[in-house]
C-alpha cells in the first residue's frame, strides 16, 4: 500500500532548480525538480551521511550533496561515488496541476 502525499504544485517547480517542499509528518522534506523535462521527486537527504540535499547542486541531470560532494543521477538514482549508495526516486502522480508522490 502507498502513501501518497500531495507535495506540491506543477507552477513550484522549475526546470533545473532544486526545491524542497515538507510533508507533514516525515522528516526530511521531498525534493521535485525536473531534468531535462521530467519530473523526479526524491528524499531531501543524503543517504550518505543525512545531509540536507536541497543545500546541494544540480549538476547535470545529477545531485551532488553539499555535505561530501557525493552524485547522485537522478534519472537512476545511483551513486557516482559509492554503488552500493543509492537514492530513491518517488513515484509521482500529476491531478490536474497537484504534484503528488507515493513516499512507501
Amino acid at each position: 500500500m502507498a502513501l501518497r502525499v500531495r507535495v506540491c504544485s506543477l507552477d513550484d517547480i522549475a526546470d533545473g532548480e532544486l526545491r524542497a517542499f515538507p510533508v507533514h509528518g516525515v522528516t526530511w522534506p521531498v525534493i521535485v525538480t525536473r531534468v531535462d523535462g521530467a519530473l523526479v521527486a526524491v528524499p531531501g537527504v543524503c543517504p550518505h551521511e543525512d545531509v540536507a540535499l536541497a543545500t546541494g547542486e544540480l549538476r547535470d541531470g545529477a545531485i551532488i550533496c553539499a555535505g561530501h560532494g557525493y552524485a547522485f543521477d537522478l534519472a537512476t538514482g545511483h551513486c557516482t561515488h559509492d554503488p552500493l549508495l543509492e537514492l530513491r526516486r518517488y513515484p509521482i502522480t500529476l491531478v490536474g496541476r497537484d504534484v503528488w508522490v507515493d513516499l512507501l
